[in-house]
């Protein structure tokens, strides 16, 4: 099979389940991989004949895909502000409007990097604060999730990428494991917000493969992250830090509230898409 053949073997295998835009990209990454060329070059090499092993894996990773499993997974990356990250099921493969919300912060920032603390909660696969921690090298970065297989991706990413990130495994919704933890001049999180009741309706791509425990709260305290980040915060946040956080975009104004009543000074933002995405929250000094 050449590469030209693999192209159409994919393309006509993926088009009935991905509509045609979507199924030639996922060719293109797997082709990509397979033999190490991209763009122009692939097409300039679309009569080299794949070897007998390469053609096999192209098999295999056409059954995963026909069977909705996320293609990051498959091929074990994910692409996330410029920078490679290694991703399986046991983390959220990272999205662009989490790339909006580190982008906020960058953006936003009115404060000297060296030094900093940060915190970032629910980290996943450490895409947030692995990025932090390339784009602003001075700050000091901590990152914590309840699950060890997480905190082995985290750090994984970490190394890989160069980002000195200190990882802590622990439960964030037991106030007691707040006890060990500093003052930090600004907390970033993309917590779970989807409740449960919403399952039913997404695609099988994230309720087959993506770990629930990272997505799904409870239908009767959908903000249950977002009030332990608001009440951590008027401990664990300095006078005038600040804390961003990616919310639920039918949740805006109650996650908006979550924060003002506590007193924090707070703004809701839209993503790229026009839906309410973000919410960022200062101490008041």
């Amino acid at each position: 099979m050449t590469i030209q053949e693999a192209n159409g073997y994919l393309t006509g295998r993926l088009v009935p389940v991905y509509g045609e835009g979507e199924a030639a990209a996922m060719a293109d990454l797997l082709l990509e991989n397979i033999t190490g060329r991209r763009g122009a070059s692939l097409l300039a090499h679309r009569e080299q004949v794949l070897p007998g092993h390469s053609v096999a894996m192209l098999e295999e990773w056409t059954h995963r895909l026909l069977a909705h499993e996320p293609i990051q997974y498959i091929l074990g990356e994910a692409w996330f502000m410029g920078l490679k990250f290694y991703v399986d099921p046991s983390v959220l493969v990272p999205r662009p409007e989490t790339e909006e919300l580190v982008d906020w912060i960058i953006r936003d920032r009115t404060f000297h990097a060296d030094g900093l603390k940060v915190l970032d909660i629910g980290t996943g696969s450490g895409c947030i604060p692995v990025t932090l921690k390339r784009k602003l090298a001075g700050l000091q970065v901590t990152a914590i999730d309840l699950s060890s297989e997480a905190i082995d991706v985290a750090r994984k990413n970490a190394g890989a990428l160069g980002a000195e990130v200190e990882f802590l495994q622990l439960d964030f919704l037991d106030g007691e494991s707040w006890t060990g933890l500093p003052v930090y001049d600004l907390i970033s999180s993309n917590p779970p917000y989807i409740p449960y009741a919403e399952k039913t309706g997404m695609p099988a791509n994230v309720t087959g493969f993506e770990p629930a425990v990272a997505l799904f709260v409870p239908d009767n305290n959908p903000l249950v992250f977002y009030k332990a980040i608001a009440a951590f915060g008027l401990m664990h946040l300095s006078a005038g830090g600040r804390m961003y956080v990616e919310i639920h975009e039918g949740l805006g104004r109650q996650t908006l509230e979550v924060f003002t009543s506590l007193g924090y000074e707070a703004e809701l933002k839209k993503d790229l898409m026009g839906k309410d995405r973000m919410v960022r929250a200062i101490k008041k000094a």
